[in-house]
C-alpha cells in the first residue's frame, strides 16, 4: 500500500490556500448581500404594497456629492488573510513569521481602501421647495437627472424619502 505524505512547508501552504479561498469568497458574499441602492428607482421588498405620503414641488438646487455605503470589514479581513499568507511565505521560521505579521497588516489597510472606495456612489442633494412652501433637502443617488426648476414628487414615508421627476 502506498501513502503519499506531503513535507511540512507544503501541507502548510495547502492549508493556507484553502483558508484563503474560502475566507475570499465569505467575504464576497457578505459585501454583495450588504451593498444597498439608494436610487429612487429601486425598491426593498418591504417598500412594496406600502402607502406612501405623496408630495409635489419644485426643484430649487441641486449639488454633487459622494454617498459612502457602510463598510462590511469584509476588505479587511481578506485583505489581512492574503496579506497574512503571503508574508508568510517569505523566508524561512522567524523570518517568515514576521514577515506573515507585517503582510497580514499590509493586506488589512489595503483591503479596507479597497473596500470603502468600491462602496461609494455619486450622489445628487437636491433641495425642493414643496407646493406648500417649506423646503426640504434629500440625498440619492445620481441616477435621475434634474435641473432647478423642474417639477418634482416627492414619495416616501418615515426615514426614506425619494424625489422622481413628474
Amino acid at each position: 500500500m502506498y501513502f503519499f505524505s506531503h513535507s511540512p512547508h507544503q501541507a502548510r501552504a495547502m492549508r493556507s490556500a484553502a483558508l484563503v479561498s474560502g475566507l475570499v469568497a465569505l467575504s464576497l458574499v457578505v459585501s454583495g448581500c450588504a451593498t444597498r441602492s439608494s436610487s429612487p428607482d429601486i425598491y426593498r421588498s418591504g417598500e412594496t404594497q406600502v402607502e406612501q405620503k405623496l408630495r409635489g414641488g419644485v426643484v430649487e438646487s441641486i449639488r454633487g456629492v459622494t454617498i459612502q455605503r457602510d463598510s462590511t470589514g469584509a476588505g479587511v479581513i481578506a485583505g489581512g488573510v492574503v496579506g497574512g499568507v503571503a508574508g508568510s511565505g517569505v523566508g524561512e521560521g522567524r523570518g517568515s513569521t514576521i514577515a506573515g505579521v507585517l503582510g497580514a497588516i499590509g493586506g488589512a489597510v489595503l483591503g479596507q481602501v479597497i473596500e470603502e472606495r468600491a462602496n461609494q456612489r455619486p450622489g445628487f442633494e437636491i433641495i425642493v421647495r414643496l407646493d406648500s412652501g417649506e423646503k426640504r433637502a434629500i440625498v440619492q443617488e445620481a441616477d435621475v437627472s434634474f435641473r432647478p426648476g423642474d417639477r418634482v414628487r416627492l414619495i416616501g414615508s418615515g426615514p426614506t424619502v425619494r424625489v422622481v421627476p413628474y
